[in-house]
């Protein structure tokens, strides 16, 4: 049997086989080919001309976006700052009176001509039968003066002086003046007769009715207001910016908020002028100019008419609804840098050179 030792045992123990391992150098990689060498610079100039290329296209994308949005916000000839307008009709009375009927309801549609309201009539058919009387008066004053001025005319200058006849003549004119005069007065009568019925001078909708049975109306005071529904149309506040792109006679697109169905319309005036509180005149008369810290100033808001073409029948107009409105197609014109720096790259078009010629 053989006996192992210790030191055959102990693994730390070092070999002679061991060291010669250890005294030998490592082992060296072979150098790489020049082919390998090439594809990794290949590698690396392409990956930097991408690099660069993307660098150029996210430029060129951003200097895109930021032109479609200046011209998008800044000068396409659209706003979101519309309104929906009416002209609003104020029925007043033209004599005065005790309201003894009211017809019509709050929100009531009515036609021009319709009755809205009676005041208490009793005193104007007094006026009317007293007139008449009156008139009736005149008429035979009239007849009997007439008589005697005509006998005085046929008689001869021996029978009577010219004198005479002249004072009959005047007094039969005088007569007649008096007709007229009571005539104009029945007429007059029967008017306020007739005005005791308070009409609507419009077509459109009864609002905000607040008068009832027993209130006095009086002449020339507004108690009741009637929309007229055949005058709306959209107020467009468009900033002053996009105001070149934006004619008279220009095709209009309405959205109403709260609503998918579009209305149409047409561009019917612009206002000419706005406030500025820089007209307001001090104290001492002198104008009041307000110094300006900001840096950034907001362009002015320029109302714009918009007359209204269709609108569909699922939609109903209400004074002071909030619209979009887009005039044209809602693109604003190429800018003339660009449409310059177009032309030099690919050329004008036949038909624009033709026409320079021309």
């Amino acid at each position: 049997m053989t006996q192992t030792t210790a030191d055959e045992d102990d693994p730390k123990r070092i070999t002679p086989q061991d060291k010669s391992k250890a005294s030998e150098p490592p082992p060296v990689d072979p150098p790489a080919s020049h082919a390998s060498f090439t594809r990794a610079t290949g590698r690396s100039r392409a990956a930097k001309l991408f690099r660069i290329a993307a660098t150029v296209v996210i430029l060129l994308v951003a200097f895109v976006a930021a032109a479609f949005v200046w011209t998008f916000y800044v000068e396409a000839p659209w706003t979101r700052d519309g309104r929906v307008r009416v002209q609003v009709a104020n029925i007043a009375p033209q004599v005065s009176g005790q309201i003894v009927d009211v017809r019509v309801v709050d929100n009531q549609n009515v036609k021009k001509g319709d009755v809205l309201y009676v005041i208490d009539p009793v005193d104007f058919e007094v006026a009317v039968t007293s007139a008449d009387a009156e008139v009736k008066n005149r008429e035979a004053d009239l007849s009997v003066k007439s008589a005697q001025a005509a006998r005085r005319e046929a008689l001869s200058t021996v029978s009577t002086s010219v004198e005479e006849k002249q004072i009959y003549a005047g007094n039969a004119k005088i007569a007649s003046a008096a007709l007229e005069s009571a005539q104009a007065q029945l007429r007059q009568a029967k008017i306020n007769l007739e005005r005791t019925q308070v009409r609507s001078t419009v077509n459109g909708r009864v609002t905000n009715l607040l008068m009832r049975v027993g209130d006095y109306a009086r002449s020339g005071t507004s108690n009741l207001n009637i929309v007229d529904v055949d005058s709306y149309w959209i107020d467009g506040y468009f900033e002053e910016t996009k105001m070149a792109n934006i004619q008279v006679g220009a095709s209009a697109d309405i959205a109403l908020m709260g609503y998918a169905q579009h209305l149409r319309g047409t561009v019917g005036s612009i206002t000419l002028g706005i406030s500025t509180a820089n007209a307001t005149a001090s104290t001492q008369g002198l104008p009041d100019v307000n110094p300006i810290y900001t840096w950034v100033r907001l362009a002015q808001r320029v109302p714009v008419r918009i007359r209204i073409d269709h609108v569909p029948a699922e939609v109903p107009l209400v004074a002071g609804m909030t619209a979009t409105v887009v005039i044209g197609d809602g693109r604003a014109p190429a800018p003339t840098w660009f449409m310059d720096l177009r032309d030099r790259i690919v050329g004008k078009p036949a038909t624009t050179v033709e026409a320079e010629r021309q």
